[in-house]
């Protein structure tokens, strides 16, 4: 098997730890960048140096809160950064991370996803992007976000997905050798069923002693888009285990 050289841009989030692993075992040199690998895709700082003689760049790196402006303005600056250092480094190709639904976004995180899309063709290097579904990790943060005994927790449809089955299919995309297809729709990844979020977080709950209490989405941005199962994954998407419940008992 032949090793590749391939840089992960957010190596040490909740996805790129996968997506590291994931290139690892399969035997490719893997340059993991975060600001605690001493590069920062904002900044440039380590940038140039970290991309020397990378062929593929892996961006999973995102932002940490939900306001749509500040992470729009991250994704943005991230997109150049990575498109002109990448093709300064001789890079071959850009492979993104983004969201299921993220075309069909009008407000929040979501929305700053869709702006990000949008940027990325504008670019010098050939881009492939794969959107994913909710991760199971996502539900710990939910209940992480409302310390105490009581949580409230949107009543939502989602077809939730584990990280590591992400970055297995983020590595297949980043390394499939032909070209997608530009007339085929974005590639997708999502749980083997649907889920409601609610539901899901009172499992976990259950284990933490937390009572999860399902409430109305619409105060969720585009809530009302959520519950009418626009972030659910087309018929195109690929659906693969483990189911929440699967997944959090190996956890």
């Amino acid at each position: 098997m032949s090793t590749t050289k391939i840089a992960v841009a957010g190596a040490t989030g909740r996805l790129g730890r996968h997506v590291v692993d994931v290139l690892t075992e399969r035997g490719h040199h893997v340059v993991p960048m975060s600001r605690a690998t001493g590069v920062d895709i904002i900044t440039g700082d380590g940038l140039a140096e970290a991309l020397t003689g990378v062929e593929i760049i892996v961006d999973v790196a995102s932002w940490h809160a939900s306001e749509q402006e500040a992470a729009t303005a991250f994704f943005r600056t991230s997109a150049r950064n990575l498109h002109e250092y990448g093709r300064q480094a001789g890079a071959a190709r850009l492979v993104v991370a983004s969201i299921i639904g993220a075309d069909k976004a009008t407000a929040g995180f979501l929305a700053a996803k869709k702006t990000h899309e949008d940027l990325l063709p504008a670019g010098p290097l050939p881009v492939r992007i794969l959107r994913a579904a909710q991760f199971h990790e996502f539900v710990g943060q939910l209940l992480d976000w409302q310390p105490g005994e009581v949580a409230h927790v949107p009543a939502l449809p989602a077809q939730l997905v584990a990280c590591r089955t992400v970055a297995e299919e983020l590595a297949d995309l980043a390394l499939r050798p032909a070209e997608p297809d530009p007339a085929a729709p974005v590639p997708e990844i999502a749980g083997p069923r649907a889920e409601i979020l609610a539901e899901a977080a009172a499992l976990l709950g259950a284990r933490r002693g937390v009572k999860v209490v399902g409430v109305d989405g619409s105060a969720v941005p585009d809530g009302e888009l959520a519950a009418e199962g626009a972030f659910l994954p087309g018929p195109h998407a690929k659906l693969a285990g483990p189911t929440f419940r699967e997944w959090l008992a190996t956890q």
